[in-house]
């Protein structure tokens, strides 16, 4: 007898849609069938496939660069987001959360003159040399023991009934594609996500600082899914207001609900206009504390 699927996933209405959801869909004369070629699933990163609290793991690697560029020109400290790293100004990342146009536009401008000219490959030895050393402040785990258990079984569970799994995120592609193939078994051109333009240069691909389109949060997540996949997704997962679009896009919607702060965080900022959309469209809620048996990939519960 083949083991159950879904195995850190309690018996509950949410474990029971998506089992539903997936097999009608990959079964031929069911009224829910998707033909193989359709079957498009797309998660966010943050807070849905790893914890994002007290920060999200790019975020040091970003700002630890900006300060390191205040540090060469003090002259920086004039604007943003220079002056929140003065200042030390929380309100300033809650408004990039909040998706404010000013503060994100800042911090694009800021992160593309940061690496730009870095080629691809000097790019990516920095930001694994930062990963090798990371730790969660609270859980002391590194990069890969802080993913979800739950979502690397759901994983699992739709690539063996015929899904083709994407990441997109607001997050930095190239830095996202540092840790896909080790850590989700996705490869690299699955991995959607903000990025700067590139352009050839004596045989290298070097950064520009110019943003490669808009940054992939919003409106912007289903427009660069369906730019890369030809396909809106069948089965889409996020967790806060920056993934409504995409889920309000996909035909079975998957929003995750941090409410367990012993075994990982409870919250809700950035995430009362996407909960107010699962409960008006109907989306599968998945409660951390009621749903998962385990939480993290690396502790037991």
């Amino acid at each position: 007898m083949s083991e159950a699927p879904l195995g850190s996933w309690h018996d509950g209405a949410a474990k029971r849609a998506i089992v539903e959801f997936v097999t009608s869909s990959a079964t031929e004369g069911s009224q829910g069938f998707v033909a193989p070629v359709d079957r498009v699933a797309v998660f966010d990163n943050d807070g849905t496939l790893w914890v994002e609290k007290p920060a999200p793991v790019q975020l040091p690697f970003v700002l630890g660069k900006l300060a390191a560029r205040l540090e060469a020109d003090p002259s920086l400290a004039d604007r943003q987001p220079y002056r929140a790293i003065v200042d030390r100004d929380e309100s300033y990342l809650r408004a990039l959360n909040d998706q404010d146009p000013h503060a994100v536009a800042s911090m694009v401008d800021a992160v593309g003159s940061a690496w730009e000219g870095t080629t691809f490959g000097e790019f990516e030895a920095e930001a694994a040399r930062y990963l090798a050393a990371w730790r969660h402040e609270r859980f002391g785990l590194p990069y890969p023991g802080i993913v979800y258990q739950p979502m690397l079984e759901l994983f699992d569970y739709l690539r063996s009934h015929g899904r083709r799994l994407f990441v997109c995120s607001g997050g930095g592609r190239d830095f996202m594609r540092v840790i896909c193939e080790d850590v989700w078994g996705l490869p690299r051109e699955n991995v959607i996500g903000s990025a700067p333009e590139f352009s050839y240069r004596d045989g290298a691909m070097v950064r520009q600082a110019a943003p490669h389109g808009p940054v992939t949060l919003g409106p912007g997540k289903p427009e660069y899914v369906l730019a890369r996949t030809g396909r809106l997704p069948g089965f889409a997962a996020g967790n806060d207001d920056v993934d409504v679009e995409l889920l309000d896009t996909a035909r079975f919607a998957l929003l995750i609900v941090h409410d367990d702060d012993v075994r990982e965080y409870a919250y809700s900022d950035s995430a009362h206009r996407a909960r107010a959309a699962a409960e008006r469209s109907g989306w599968t809620t998945v409660s951390v504390k009621n749903d998962w048996k385990t939480v993290l990939k690396e502790r037991s519960d």
